[in-house]
C-alpha cells in the first residue's frame, strides 16, 4: 500500500508540474510574441469550447473569453493529472519488474509522441500562431521537468531504468 500510496503522490506532483510547466512556457511565448499572457490559452479555449474554427479570425485582436480560458485550463489541469497517474504508474511497474523496463519506456516515449501529434492535429488552423516547435518544446520541458522530479525523488531509478537494476 505503501508503494501506491508513493504513486498517487508522485502522479499528483508530476501532473501539476507537467501543468505548469506547459501553461509558463505559453505565457513566456505570448509575450514574447507581444501578445499578452492568456493568448494562447484564451484560443485554445475559443476553439475547444467555443468552435473557434474560422484561423482568418485570428488575424484580428480579440476580447478574452474568460469562460472559454477556464474551461480550457480546467480541461488541461485533468488530462494533466491523468497523464502523471499514468506516467508515475508505469515507473512503478518498471521498479516492481525491472524486465519491463524497456515496455515502459517505449510507453512513456509513444505518450509523449501521441500527444505532440494530438494537440498539432487538434491546433492545425491555429499554426501561425502555435506552431509545431512550441508544442514539442513546451511538452518536452514539461517532461523534463517532471523526469527530474521522479529521479531526485526515487533514487537508482536512472540506473533501473537504464541498466534493468538498483544499485547495491
Amino acid at each position: 500500500m505503501l508503494a501506491a500510496n508513493r504513486n498517487v503522490r508522485d502522479g499528483i506532483v508530476v501532473g501539476l508540474i507537467g501543468y505548469a510547466g506547459v501553461a509558463v512556457f505559453y505565457s513566456g511565448f505570448d509575450l514574447l510574441a507581444a501578445r499578452g499572457l492568456l493568448y494562447t490559452v484564451d484560443l485554445l479555449g475559443k476553439a475547444v469550447f467555443a468552435g473557434l474554427r474560422d484561423p482568418g479570425a485570428i488575424n484580428f485582436p480579440l476580447q478574452l473569453d474568460w469562460t472559454a480560458i477556464m474551461q480550457y485550463n480546467a480541461l488541461h489541469f485533468v488530462l494533466a493529472m491523468a497523464i502523471g497517474q499514468v506516467v508515475t504508474g508505469l515507473v512503478g511497474q518498471a521498479e516492481r519488474k525491472p524486465s519491463q523496463r524497456f515496455a515502459v519506456i517505449f510507453v512513456i516515449v509513444a505518450g509523449f509522441v501521441v500527444t505532440v501529434l494530438g494537440v498539432g492535429r487538434l491546433t492545425s488552423d491555429m499554426r501561425p500562431f502555435l506552431p509545431w516547435w512550441s508544442i514539442v518544446v513546451a511538452n518536452g520541458l514539461a517532461s523534463l521537468m517532471a523526469a527530474a522530479y521522479l529521479l531526485r525523488r526515487r533514487p537508482g531509478l536512472w540506473r533501473l531504468l537504464i541498466v534493468g537494476r538498483e544499485p547495491h
